[in-house]
């Protein structure tokens, strides 16, 4: 009786063991096993955010990286040339000023225009403007040697006019001399109407007559000239011309 006890709990022992092997064996064999752990970490690895913004920014990266690079290549070959064109330009443009350039010269018919314009004060008057039109600085010399007409001798100067200094035009600068045409109260003598004047320029000694002489109209209706006839030195300034 004892004996059979024993082989019947030997027989429940082992019909159990078989039985929770068959449950191992199947759960192994199911779905929610770990082909299923397998396939969710395969999903998760491709579907990782990290992973997609990795490829995305690394094919951003090299775009952007050729286009600028790109860019950089054309902003090399065609921007640079042009600005080195131009700022030197500008700047050549710029360091040029207008004024003098050379040795200063002296004062003559070629390089300066001259005007000679009657004066109601003071009476008996004319006034010579010359002005230089050429590039350098020139020196107007001592006084005008004016001619009326055909006449042979030129007028004296009055000494008493004769400035501290040399006349000195810029280019573009005026010097200035007044002629006395006739005495105001009608002593001058062999009193007469001219209508043409030539003016001539004196070198640096004083005496001589340089370079080409001038020729301003006269009006129409001619001066009035008689022996009393006579100039001033150059002046620098309007002013000091006429006060004589």
């Amino acid at each position: 009786m004892s004996n059979l006890r024993t082989s019947r709990t030997r027989l429940v022992g082992a019909a159990a063991t078989a039985v929770l092997a068959a449950l191992s064996l199947t759960a192994c064999n199911d779905g929610t096993g770990a082909r299923d752990e397998g396939a969710s970490a395969s999903t998760t690895t491709a579907n990782s955010p990290s992973g997609t913004a990795t490829s995305t920014s690394g094919s951003g990266s090299g775009s952007n990286s050729s286009s600028s690079s790109s860019s950089s290549s054309s902003a090399s070959s065609d921007g640079k040339p042009a600005t080195a064109t131009t700022r030197p330009a500008t700047d050549t443009s710029a360091s040029k000023a207008p004024g003098s350039s050379g040795k200063p010269v002296t004062c003559e018919g070629s390089n300066t225009k001259t005007v000679a314009a009657p004066l109601n004060r003071p009476v008996n008057h004319m006034l010579l403007t010359v002005t230089n039109t050429g590039g350098k600085t020139c020196y107007l010399y001592g006084y005008p040697a004016i001619r009326f007409g055909e006449a042979q001798a030129v007028p004296p100067v009055i000494e008493e006019s004769q400035p501290q200094a040399v006349v000195t035009l810029e280019p573009g600068e005026s010097g200035y001399a007044s002629v006395s045409l006739s005495a105001t109260d009608g002593s001058g003598s062999n009193g007469h109407t001219e209508k043409s004047l030539t003016v001539y320029f004196r070198g640096r000694s004083g005496n001589e007559s340089v370079g080409a002489g001038a020729h301003p109209s006269l009006p129409a209706k001619g001066v009035y000239v008689d022996d009393s006839l006579e100039v001033t030195y150059w002046q620098q300034s309007m002013d000091d011309a006429v006060n004589w």
